[in-house]
């Protein structure tokens, strides 16, 4: 058998390709940002063609890099910003508009209607989602009906839909010369269309939204002994690999942190923060706005469930810093310019800027920076800006102990925020409980990878893959209970202060 595992991680900000060996090790990656298109308050598009082009490049560099060929690639996997959605021409291979993305409010009054009506609590038993921007069905029901001709084209078989890992998996497996219309349980679980007990599309979902199931690839598990496909030949990687695994983003991460017994969790820094508690073969219902979503299916397994806590905008926010304020110039200075002070000087910075996701689900809110005096200086903006990140975490952490019952002992977290130490001593602090960084901090594409590596018997079992983790880094709080209650009061306060600021029909 071959010697490594690729894993394409077809993020929110950037793609790339990683290769790892068997003991779980980084052996070469290479990375490209695409641009984030804004045309307008609220609406974040992507270019899925600049997409595609910078998969194709980043699987050549990579290998180029590591001097290795397809051949030396046992198994292929892919993971992707989950939800961020795209209808193309099956036949063309064209997209009918740029991808809209996860963040992306323009459909707050489809979200909104559902809620008014009844359906959203349709969608919540069989989906284990609330109505919210967030999702992919809403966003495919308004490019049916802003996009000339896409209505037309589903209903004559023409029109395709897919989030970014269908259509990564297509273009690999030959577009339009016979590519593989296939996503994997977990991406679908984020649509507002799959029954979370079945498995498959709901015909009362897809009513709820006219789409047709003829737009709809095919859901497979997670980890698939009978490949998705093939990469072709005449494709990046020059030869053909089996496709054997998918996961979503924030599951992948999860698998990637082996986190594979009911009661772990980890956390995910990234453009956003994804917290997921890992619930066994038990479907829970969330009574404290958390998502119910499928963890991974593995073969012929049962379907292992999660909790999840989605926040919007977190690591996001200090990129605010820096392009739109100007205030750092790289995101690794915000760490220096937030430990010029002690604390926050009574600053908080809720970054509401796609409304807010887990718990709240508060489409009507938007950014706010309260308990501002002129003795505040942009470095109480900076840990204002990292504080948010971890507040946001304690919401997700309380609401999620209100519907399991589990206490964390130990928070595990990944994501390129995981660099920023002071932000995880903060998060420590303001949890009150150890924060953990594995060796591996990109646990989203070694995710990806034991998913595919498991499927061809590159790796026998999970117990495996628990072998291959270690730890880097672990913080311990230092704050009182005191200063973590008072903390946390003024950033409840905060919040309140963002609700209302659109008005959502």
């Amino acid at each position: 058998m071959a010697d490594f595992v690729g894993a394409l991680d077809q993020g929110t900000t950037s793609t790339r390709f990683m290769i790892f060996d068997h003991g779980g090790n980084e052996v070469a990656r290479h990375q490209l940002e695409h641009e984030q298109i804004l045309p307008r308050a609220g609406w974040v598009e992507h270019n899925p063609t600049e997409i595609w082009e910078r998969t194709r490049a980043v699987i050549q560099t990579t290998l180029n890099k590591a001097n290795l060929t397809h051949a030396d690639l046992a198994a292929f996997g892919i993971t992707n910003q989950r939800e961020t959605t795209l209808v193309w021409n099956r036949r063309t291979g064209r997209p009918y508009y740029n991808a809209i993305v996860w963040q992306d409010t323009r459909t707050d009054r489809i979200a909104s209607a559902l809620e008014r009506d009844g359906r959203g609590k349709t969608i919540r038993h069989r989906a284990g989602l609330p109505p919210a921007t967030y999702f992919s069905a809403g966003k495919v029901q308004w490019i049916m009906e802003n996009v000339d001709g896409v209505r037309e084209a589903a209903e004559k078989g023409d029109a395709v839909f897919g989030n970014m890992d269908t259509w990564v998996l297509w273009n690999l497996t030959g577009g339009t010369d016979g590519g593989v219309h296939v996503t994997d349980v977990t991406n679908a679980s984020r649509t507002m269309l799959m029954d979370l007990e079945t498995l498959d599309w709901d015909d009362e979902l897809l009513s709820f939204f006219g789409i047709p199931r003829s737009m709809l690839p095919e859901i497979r598990p997670s980890s698939a002994p009978d490949p998705y496909g093939v990469t072709r030949a005449d494709g990046p990687l020059g030869g053909e690999v089996p496709l054997t695994g998918i996961l979503g983003d924030q599951q992948a991460a999860t698998v990637g942190q082996v986190c594979f017994s009911p009661g772990e969790a980890k956390n995910t820094y990234g453009t956003g923060n994804f917290l997921l508690l890992n619930t066994g073969e038990e479907l829970v219902r969330s009574k404290a706005g958390m998502l119910t979503t499928v963890c991974y299916k593995f073969g012929d397994h049962p379907q292992v469930y999660a909790l999840e806590g989605s926040i919007a905008v977190t690591g996001s926010a200090v990129q605010w810093l820096r392009d739109q304020l100007g205030i750092i110039s790289g995101a690794a200075q915000s760490e220096n310019l937030a430990r010029q002070v002690e604390d926050n000087g009574g600053v908080y910075f809720v970054p509401a800027f796609s409304g807010l996701f887990a718990p709240y689900w508060r489409s009507d809110a938007r950014g706010a920076i309260v308990g501002l005096s002129r003795f505040n200086t942009n470095a109480h903006l900076a840990r204002a800006t990292l504080e948010s990140i971890c507040y946001q975490s304690k919401d997700v952490v309380e609401a999620m102990r209100e519907d399991s019952g589990v206490s964390l002992d130990v928070l595990k977290v990944d994501g390129g925020v995981t660099a920023n130490e002071l932000c995880m001593q903060m998060q420590a602090d303001i949890l009150g409980v150890p924060v953990s960084r594995p060796v591996v901090a990109e646990t989203t594409a070694l995710g990806a990878a034991y998913a595919a590596g498991l499927a061809v018997g590159f790796w026998n079992t999970t117990d495996e893959l628990r072998q291959n983790w270690n730890e880097d880094k672990r913080w311990l709080p230092t704050w009182s209970d005191e200063q973590r209650e008072q903390g946390y009061a003024g950033w409840k306060k905060a919040v309140e202060r963002t609700y209302g600021w659109v008005e959502v029909d």
